[in-house]
């Protein structure tokens, strides 16, 4: 068993509830698919957990951004970005700030697994984005309406199951193509030997799905559990207006889900 967490988004408030239903369901491995900073005013504190908690975290453009350089961000998001590698630069404590830096430095961009989920043998692939471009594209939703060649081809490049995040906006695609939000599944979508699918698992610091409550997935045998996690993100909006470099709409969409 095992639980899938992306797009904290230097979000402590959402990271910690998450963390704490994760630890509830006696949950011992976690898996992270990047953007643990960008928008939200707790960067470190939000790495250290990371790094503490998960086996492996994989490259979010956000992650990226704050490491190298913005690419393609609009204004609110460049500045944030700015804003978190400050925060990280100016860390007192070199041993932490190493740490920090070392961390986000060596984040792959893709991570496989292959085992057996119940009675099945399942090969997983982890990307933040898409299995084409891991880092920075996008798949929405109405991708299988307005482009259906761009999902057929996203799908040469899954072997069964691929991991995403990124957009913030948990379901399930498959191949037909097709895509189904996790209450259209009964929050459970069943992994089969021969069913190729891509599975997006929500955002836990900043969901844009209308639905404010943190967001992610378990595994349990061969089953993907999408999970909603009520956190204090008055708190979060709080931080975050305090922070002149933060856009205050990143702070409003929190209450929303936007």
């Amino acid at each position: 068993m095992f639980a899938v967490i992306s797009d904290i988004h230097s979000n402590l408030e959402a990271l910690t509830a998450v963390l704490a239903d994760i630890e509830k369901r006696g949950i011992k491995t976690i898996y992270c698919l990047g953007d643990v900073i960008g928008y939200g005013p707790d960067p470190g504190e939000c790495l250290d957990l990371i790094i503490e908690k998960t086996e492996w975290c994989v490259l979010g453009n956000h992650d990226y951004a704050a490491f190298y350089e913005p690419t393609n961000f609009n204004y609110a998001a460049e500045q944030a970005s700015f804003w978190t590698r400050e925060v990280l630069e100016t860390e007192e404590g070199k041993e932490v700030r190493d740490r920090r830096w070392g961390f986000l430095g060596e984040l792959p961009m893709r991570q496989t697994l292959e085992t057996k989920l119940g009675t099945n043998a399942a090969i997983i692939d982890f990307v933040h984005a898409s299995p084409r471009r891991p880092v920075n594209e996008y798949i929405f939703p109405d991708d299988v309406y307005t482009n259906p060649l761009k999902v057929r081809l996203l799908f040469e490049r899954v072997k069964h199951i691929c991991f995403v995040g990124h957009t913030h906006m948990p379901g399930v695609f498959l191949d037909e193509p097709d895509f189904y939000l996790p209450n259209e599944l009964n929050n459970v979508y069943p992994i089969i030997d021969d069913e190729k699918a891509i599975i997006n698992i929500g955002s836990v610091g900043q969901p844009r799905d209308k639905d404010s409550r943190a967001s992610y997935v378990y595994v349990n045998e061969n089953e993907v559990h999408f999970v909603r996690v009520e956190y204090d993100f008055e708190t979060t909006i709080r931080k975050i207006t305090a922070i002149e470099q933060l856009d205050s709409f990143h702070a409003e969409r929190l209450r929303d889900g936007r």
